[in-house]
Parts: structure tokens; sequence; C-alpha cells
């Protein structure tokens, strides 16, 4: 392998031989050979602070022809602990960036109209200026500002969503006299979600007339009803669409509350029409998550994403189609053995384009539309991306393609055009390449192993910078979450490949059992043995990467958040030996408390098999409990936990701690009692990094 001496040569040689085929008076040659060489030279390994400055991209829209795109950069400023995002426009054909708006505070787009005029929110109010460049005009001004915003297409309705007070969960809206008290009281489950108590209050749609900012009287769609929609704890603008004649609005619903809302996700489609005031429900009978409606640009058909089991939240994801007019359905994807994680429609509406994650990637996908739903032939479905690389999203389509956005593990989103022809990706947004231009290179690379079960494992494994294969590496083994969460080409801003490769690790990420992208039946083997084969194929990725002689098998450690977490508490009681530090962070360690104190009780009925207390499901509360395994716990440990962490509550880490504190084992508890399951704040992302790379250092 050629080290910097050889190829500074080397670049030398290029060098000079380019600038023997030119006249002498033109340096210019000179001076780009000095750059490309103090380019190399000044290459350095990525930092966790680097990857805080790194610009965040997202894709807002799309101008009517396609021919515009514009998008947000967030930005973090470490002094002030905060991000700021801007909007750009560029063309997407190429072009450079420019800056639409840099008024202190985040913009989101809520629509481009056919006059390239953006509609936007700032400030919860909304906000409108054109693509030419004129100034920005507030058009609404309400009190308490507006979220979750749709115009209809005729831009004369408009639907928002608000808190609503419903029940009296708090004491302060129980006992108005006791006005410094702080005390909540429940008589049934959905007491709190994800991050945050439930106070009595509920997101509810609106909708109300609108002329040019100016918003009549609204109509609660839920009045006095204790739903959420959008619905909680990550529903947004999505879960609204307007029909296209504007005569109706759809919204997404749970319709349950209490202890039904805790052990379903029957989420439904309704459809208000605002005419008659009358409210249907589109998939009445359809038991399983039912959401992200879109119609075609015609309006004579309907789409959405449903699952078909209640309670099962990663069950296949599938893409429904409907007739308006005539009633007629159709599952376009039921016969495809994959799950859908987003859709678009084509511009003709003939057919429509999908995201689905695949054999460690996410690509994209089209499926025809037929022209009578009541066609028995199946839909034929053809991958159209691939490559070392996700699909993370469809923006829009434009002339010749369709604008995406983009990650590898070494490079965050950014926005790129997809040829239709040539199947080839071009970047449209370079957010982050001169920042990325500094780094070191990770090299990234996908292997197969053989399960314990004799199935094929893939992997990927990621190398230090200046890999020497001589040399030996300290390895780790990440342990995804979800669980049905895939391992691709994603890029975390937390959980950073990239960064922990830059301090010198190999980084190995196996396709276990339980991940979409290898078959249904691959993704449906975790539930209700999240201990056994799942946590056999760690232990056979980690074996096979262990006869490479540049692995250093006295230096390897597992790493993990959530389920991944729960593996790291796992291996810790049945690794014998193979492992010489651990990381959990949110993990799940003790199943009985986690059941008793967890709030979407679906999940955890469907992946445990139901509640502790029934002895059928003994096998997930005993043999599968870490708990059950800590005689066996002999290795340092680091134990991440969120204090607002209502999904795997803070006495998970808490018992964990304890375990090892008692055994006597080197451990160590890092408590962030703002954050929630993740770790939202920079500051304390930045506590987070150094905790974890300083760990390693301690004990591997």
């Amino acid at each position: 392998m050629m080290n910097r001496v050889s190829i500074l040569t080397v670049l030398l040689l290029m060098g000079a031989s380019a600038m023997g085929q030119r006249a002498p008076e033109k340096n210019i040659e000179k001076s780009v050979l000095t750059s490309k060489i103090n380019n190399y030279l000044n290459k350095r390994v990525m930092s966790s602070e680097d990857l805080w400055k790194l610009g965040r991209v997202s894709a807002e829209g799309l101008s009517a022809d396609g021919s515009i795109l514009i998008y947000g950069v967030s930005n973090y400023s470490f002094e002030e602990n905060k991000s700021e995002k801007n909007l750009y426009t560029i063309p997407t054909q190429g072009g450079i960036g420019k800056e639409f708006t840099n008024e202190s505070g985040g913009e989101s787009v809520v629509e481009i109209t056919s006059d390239n005029d953006v509609i936007y929110l700032y400030k919860g109010q909304i906000w409108k200026k054109n693509l030419s460049g004129t100034s920005p005009v507030q058009l609404t001004d309400v009190e308490g500002g507006l979220s979750n915003v749709k115009l209809s297409p005729d831009k004369k309705h408009i639907i928002y969503s608000k808190q609503v007070l419903i029940n009296k969960n708090h004491s302060k809206d129980k006992y108005v006299d006791l006005t410094k008290s702080n005390v909540y009281i429940y008589d049934n489950l959905d007491y709190r979600h994800w991050d945050s108590e439930n106070d009595g209050r509920f997101n509810h749609p609106f909708v109300a007339s609108y002329e040019n900012g100016k918003i009549g009287e609204a109509i609660d769609l839920l009045e006095g009803q204790p739903f959420y929609s959008p619905t909680a704890p990550f529903g947004g603008s999505e879960d609204f669409t307007w029909a296209p004649d504007s005569k109706s609005v759809l919204y997404v619903c749970k319709k349950k509350y209490g202890n039904d809302y805790a052990t379903s996700t029957n989420t439904d489609i309704y459809q208000y029409n605002l005419q008659t005031k009358v409210t249907s429900n589109l998939t009445d009978g359809m038991l399983g998550y039912d959401n992200h409606p879109i119609y075609n640009t015609a309006g004579n058909r309907l789409a959405w994403m449903s699952m078909k089991t209640d309670g099962y939240e990663a069950d296949k994801n599938d893409i429904i189609v409907v007739d308006a007019v005539s009633g007629a359905k159709l599952n376009l994807t039921g016969h495809w053995d994959e799950t859908v994680n987003s859709f678009t429609w084509s511009k003709d509406g003939k057919r429509i384009y999908f995201v689905a994650p695949t054999k460690g990637t996410v690509q994209l996908f089209v499926v025809d539309v037929p022209t009578n739903l009541n066609i028995r032939s199946l839909p034929v479905i053809q991958q159209l991306s691939n490559g070392q690389f996700d699909v993370s999203g469809i923006v829009g389509e434009t002339k010749g393609g369709l604008v995406v956005t983009s990650t590898k593990m070494t490079q965050a989103t950014e926005i790129y055009l997809f040829n239709l022809k040539t199947k080839l990706l071009s970047p449209i947004t370079t957010v982050n390449d001169a920042k990325y231009a500094q780094f070191e290179e990770t090299k990234v690379e996908g292997r197969f192993t053989k399960a314990s079960d004799g199935e094929d494992l893939f992997s990927w494994v990621i190398y230090p910078p200046d890999f020497d294969p001589k040399k030996k590496y300290p390895t780790l083994l990440f342990c995804q979450g979800g669980p049905q969460s895939a391992t691709t080409q994603g890029y975390s801003f937390r959980w950073n490949f990239q960064l922990m490769a830059s301090q010198g690790y190999i980084v190995i990420l196996p396709n276990r059992r339980g991940m979409p992208g290898w078959g249904t039946k691959w993704n449906k083997d975790i539930s209700k043995d999240w201990g056994g084969q799942p946590i056999r194929d760690y232990l056979s990725a980690i074996d096979d990467l262990k006869k490479e002689s540049y692995v250093d098998n006295d230096r390897i450690g597992a790493i993990g958040a959530s389920y991944g977490g729960y593996s790291v508490f796992m291996l810790a009681g049945v690794h014998d030996g193979r492992f010489k530090s651990f990381i959990s962070h949110c993990g799940l360690f003790n199943m009985e408390s986690w059941y008793g104190t967890t709030e979407e009780l679906f999940f955890a009925n469907y992946d445990l098999g139901g509640p502790y207390w029934d002895k059928t499901n003994n096998k997930t509360f005993q043999d599968f409990n870490p708990i059950k395994h800590i005689d066996k716990w002999n290795t340092p440990i680091l134990i991440f936990q969120g204090g607002k962490d209502y999904r795997v509550p803070v006495g998970q880490g808490q018992e964990a701690f304890q375990v090892a504190q008692l055994k006597g084992i080197k451990s160590r508890f890092v408590y962030l009692p703002e954050e929630n399951h993740w770790v939202l704040s920079g500051h304390n992302a930045q506590v987070w990094q150094r905790e974890f790379f300083g760990w390693l250092k301690e004990t591997l």
C-alpha cells in the first residue's frame, strides 16, 4: 500500500509531466499541483466536533416545472447550543446554491405555487416569497402560531393543527385554584408517550376558509375527542392531504383512547367533506398502520401505505391504491417480499416510485399502476438504483429523472438527480463536500458470513484511515436498535461509523435477523426471539471477522442502543470472553420492569409475546432477559441513559449500573436528564461522544 511519501512522489512526477506539456509562463498548473499536495498532506481524521460542524441538509420542495430545488441547511452553533436553518435555491440540472432566507430561526416550506411563490412557515406564521427573489411577505398573524399547515389546491381553505384540552389530567387544569401545584392524575394508560407527559391536551386538525393570509372560523375535526392528528409522537403535515378538487381533506388518526391506544397500531385515514361536513373512514377494516395518503395529479386515484397486523409496528409496509370513483382497490406490493419506506406518484399518474431497504442499502424502485385496478396479474416492480449508498427519500420528478436525497456511511444527506435513463445519481447540492475533503477516508466494504443456522449473514465493515492489513486494530461490534431497523448506508450524527473508524477502530455492522431488506421472513424472525438467533448472528459475525489477522482479538468491544443496548446487556452474559468492553445506550435490561413501564405496549405485546405474568412467555422473560444472566457478567461496561426516555425508562440503565457496581465490575453511568431515547442537544452530544471514546481508550 502506498505511503504518503510515495504518493507525494507520484503527484510530483505527474505535475512535472503536465507542466512539461504547457508553456512555462503559465503557472496555474503549479498552483493546482501545490494545492493538491497541500490538501493531501493536511488531511486529518474526523473529530466529534467536526461532526457537528456539518450542515444538515433537508429537501423542501421543487418548483412547479421541476427546474428549481429549494432546500434547507441547518448549521449548529457551539456557542449558542442551537441550530440555525435557512433556505436555499438551486437549479435541479446543476448550478450554485443561492441563499433564499436568512432570518434568525428556522423556515419550513409549505408549498411552491405554480407562480413560483414559496409559501413557508416561519415562527409559526405563514410567509410568502417568490423564487425570483422578492422581499418576504408575512401572510398570517395568528395568536399561538400555526403548525402542520396544508393549503387546499384552490387556496381557499387551510388545514392546520393545534393542541386542545380534552381531559384535565394536570392539577392546574383540574383544580384551578391550586396554581402552584404540579400533579398528574390518570385513570388509564397513555399517560406518557416518548418524552412527554399526557396533560390531557391532544393535537387536533382544524379546517378554515383562507384568503391570502386571512383565516376564517375554524372547525375542529375531532372536537371533544381524545385522539391525536397528526399522530403522536412523530406525525406531521404528511398526515394531512387535500383532495385535488379542494372539496375534501384527509387526515390520519388512531381513534383509540387509554389502554386501547397503548395496545394498538390501528391508524386510519379519514375523509372530511367540506360541503356536507361528513367524515368517512377510507380504511375501515384495515387493522394496522394506514398513513401517508397521496392523490395522483388527476385526482382519480388515492394511494397510501398500509400494514395488515394490528399491534405489529414493523409489519410489511405495502402501497394500496384505490380508484376514487369506482372504489376498486389494489395492493401494488402485496406480492413483493420486502417493505416500503416511502413513495410518490409520477406526474402522469401511471406509476409510483418508492424507496425500500434491500440487501444492506435503501434503493429506488418503481411499480406501474394498472389502468384497471381489478386486474388479476401482479404489478411489475423494478429496482431502479443500485450501489453502495442509500436513497433515503424522493423529493419529486423533474426533466429526465427524480430528485432524491441520498446518504452513505461516509456522507451526510445531500440531494441528487437520479437519471431514469442512465440510472446514475448526479449531485445537486454539495453542502459538506469541502468539509469532507479535509478528512482522511475510511473504507467501507460488505462481508458475508455463515450464521450458526447456515444462513448467509451480511455485514458492513468500516476500516480506519490508512488501513494496513499488516497491523492489528481494536474492533467494535455494532448492535442495531429497532429491533426491526435496517443497518444500511445511512448517516447518523451520534452513532457515526466514519467517526468511530477515524479514531482507529474497525467497526462491523451485521444485518442480523430482524432487519428489513432480506425478505419478510428474515424481518419477522426476531419477534419473540430477541435473545436467540439474532444474538447468535452477532456472535457469528464477530467470530468470522476475528479470523482476520488485522483484528486484535484482545481488543474487541460491543456497542449499541435500544434493542442494540439490550443486545449488549445480553451479550455481557453469554459472550464467553469474546469482548473486553461494552457500551449500552438506553438498553432494555430487565424485561419485566421494562414491560411494566414502557408506553407503547403494542410493541411489547407483539415482539415479546405479551405480559410477563403469562407463563407462555417464559422464554422471553427468562431465557431472553439480560437480568437473568448477570451471574456471568465480568466485563467493563458503560451505560448511557436519558431521563426523559419513556420508551426505555430510566430504571433500565439504573438497574444495570447497580448490578455492575455491586458485582465490582468497572462501570460508568452517564445520565442525561433532559434527553429522551436520543441525544438532541449539541453540547450533550459532545459529552456523549467524549465519554464514548474516552471509555474505549480506558478499556479497549
